[in-house]
Parts: C-alpha cells; structure tokens; sequence
C-alpha cells in the first residue's frame, strides 16, 4: 500500500516541524504547507528535517484566503497525491485588550486560526469521503478552553476550531472520517518564548508539572489521532497541558 499523504500547515513552525518529524516517522508522506514569503525559515526548516530526505516537502500556502487555499491544496495533490490526513497547525497571534483591539486585528486572527481551517477541510474532505479514509486534526489551544488576558480574538478562534471539529466529526463520522483538535498548553516555542520573562515565569509557575511542554509531547498526540486504527476516536479534544487546565 502506498504511502499516506499528510498535510501539515503551519508546518514549518515550532509544533508544526515537529508534528511533521512525527507522521513522517510513522511512514506517511508529509508536505509541511506555510507562507513561502517566510524564506529564511524555509530554509532553515529544509536543514532541519533533511533526514527525512522526500518524506517532507515544503509547499507555499496561505491559508486565510479561500480561493488562493484551494488552489494551492489541488496543486500540492497533484504533486504528491490525494491528502489522508489534514493537521491544521498554523495560527498568528494580535494580542491586545479588547478596549484596545482594532477590527483589523479581530479579523486577522480569526481569518487564519478559523478561517483557515474552513479553508483548508473545505478543500479536502469531499476526496476524503470518496476514499473513505480521512484524518483531521485541528490544533486548538489551553486558551480556547480557559481564555487569556489580551486574547479574545485568539481565544474566541481556538474555542470555535473545536465546535468547528465537533460539527464536521458529525457529518462525516460514517464516511470513514475522524476529525479531532488538539489543546496543547504553553510550549517551549518561538511564539510561548516572545511572551515577556517575568509574564512567562508566572505561566511556568501555574502549571502544575512545573514546566513548558515539549513540542513533541503536541507530535506525538497529533501522531496517535492521525493512525489508520484510531477510527473510533472523533468529536475529542484532547488536552496536552501540563494540568494548566483539567475538566470533567
């Protein structure tokens, strides 16, 4: 049987290299899919997952517009083949009070954190169906299920990616689809290690195993759910925080 095609956007950042490592580890054929405008890390990420020889390819993606998002998904099947498994890993952040936050700034992050998923499950879920076989995972956040100081737009985004996975592990729960999210916690990233020191020094404090989480701790979890013998497994968000957050 031929390899599986993965796709990971946000591929070439902090969780998303490491999510690819993962899947490309469990045999699957991964495209890691960000803006080709981010040049430097391109390359940087080439270096970094040069072990894996064409197991992981880079391809250009924007994930906030739909148009644009759909063309780019056709492209990469042409290239590589049809997409099995969708890992929506990439997310900005426009961190500010709500009395301070611009329009501008709402949209923004909601159009690439959850409008890019829209975009992206869009494009794939109806070959999908056809196939009977997918895997999605959505990669939410500690902060969709908790809130965030400066965050309603990034913390409205993640909470709705989850209801967003929820609806659609619904609709295609007998198709042979599995469609999940992912919450990890405060993560040893470019993104967690931008937060301001003594900010960050009190995030450690307040979880509870005293640490940040690795990003391979997110990898391995993604991995797991995206495994052919996880079909019984849909509709979850599986937190991986560090006990920052616990719910019954």
């Amino acid at each position: 049987m031929s390899k599986r095609v993965a796709l990971v956007t946000g591929g070439i950042g902090g969780l998303g290299t490491e999510i690819c490592k993962y899947l490309a580890r469990s045999g699957r054929r991964v495209v890691a899919a960000d803006l080709a405008s981010r040049a430097e890390r391109v390359t940087e990420f080439r270096k970094e997952v040069a072990e894996f020889g064409n197991l992981i390819q880079f391809e250009p993606i924007n994930v906030g517009d739909f148009d644009t998002c759909a063309a780019a998904i056709k492209a990469i099947e042409a290239n590589h083949g049809a997409i099995d498994i969708l890992v929506n890993a990439a997310g900005i952040t426009r961190d500010t009070t709500l009395r301070k936050m611009s329009p501008q700034q709402w949209n923004d992050v909601l159009a690439i954190n959850l409008g890019g998923v829209f975009n992206t499950c869009r494009a794939v879920v109806e070959g999908m169906i056809e196939r009977g076989f997918g895997r999605i995972v959505n990669i939410s956040s500690v902060n969709g299920q908790t809130g965030q100081f400066g965050q309603t737009n990034y913390s409205a985004a993640k909470a709705g990616m989850h209801g967003f996975s929820m609806a659609l592990a619904r609709e295609v729960a007998r198709k042979g689809v599995t469609v999940n999210s992912v919450s990890p916690g405060y993560c040893r990233t470019a993104m967690v290690a931008a937060i301001p020191e003594n900010v960050r020094s009190q995030i450690i404090a307040a979880i509870p195993v005293g640490r940040l989480g690795e990003p391979s701790e997110i990898a391995r979890v993604v991995d797991f759910l995206c495994a052919d013998e996880s079909g019984f497994i849909t509709g979850a968000n599986i937190p991986v925080n560090g006990g920052y957050f616990m719910d019954f």
